[in-house]
């Protein structure tokens, strides 16, 4: 895969990654979203092929089984599979886009292993102000919500293993952190494409 850039992000459940991502590729140019396949049923809002691929356990055994894989990465979450679409991303990378893909730790680490992604992870300033914010959405109680908040914990054990952290008290100042990283990436100098030309002598 060349051309374009490869970010991931990740974050635990309610870390506010979805907010923060819409707003920055909304304000940047050239910055698509890699849609995912999942097994897990749509929640309220969510349109098919612009939010996920939802799909079933049979026909997501059936892309992953493919040799190559048809997933550059794929991973089981809160009992529901989900997968990144290898074709999708390696035809908009080849045509010089830069590619967000929104995916957890397990598939952040699968795509580290393949190829060389900006790796960010947005967490939450506290593990208490990260149940509240789930209490709040109000889309898990229990059982189901003592799962993601020891999922969360999980997952903050690799905030390490990726090259930027963003801290998500202030929505505003978090927005303009993932800006701030596209754009620094973007004009690093081994981003440059090949053969543009650069003045030596001033």
């Amino acid at each position: 895969m060349s051309g374009g850039i490869l970010f991931v992000v990740s974050a635990p459940s309610g870390g506010g990654k979805t907010t923060i991502l819409k707003k920055v590729m909304a304000e940047l140019p050239g910055l698509v979203f890699s849609v995912s396949c999942t097994t897990r049923a749509p929640r309220a809002g969510e349109q098919d092929g612009r939010d996920y691929h939802f799909i079933s356990r049979e026909a997501f055994t059936e892309i992953r089984s493919r040799r190559p894989s048809g997933f550059l990465e794929w991973a089981e979450v809160h009992g529901n599979l989900y997968g990144t679409g290898r074709e999708q991303v390696e035809r908009l990378l080849g045509a010089g886009m830069d590619v967000v893909l929104d995916i957890d730790v397990q598939g952040a680490m699968q795509v580290q292993k393949t190829s060389a992604p900006v790796l960010i992870f947005i967490a939450p300033p506290s593990p208490v102000e990260l149940e509240a914010r789930l209490r709040k959405r109000g889309t898990e109680t229990g059982s189901a919500l003592a799962l993601r908040l020891e999922n969360a914990r999980r997952e903050m054990q690799f905030m390490d293993q990726y090259d930027y952290l963003i801290i998500n008290d202030r929505l505003a100042e978090a927005v303009d952190c993932l800006r701030s990283i596209v754009v620094a990436e973007r004009c690093r100098r081994r981003r440059s494409p090949a053969g543009l030309p650069v003045r030596t002598e001033f």
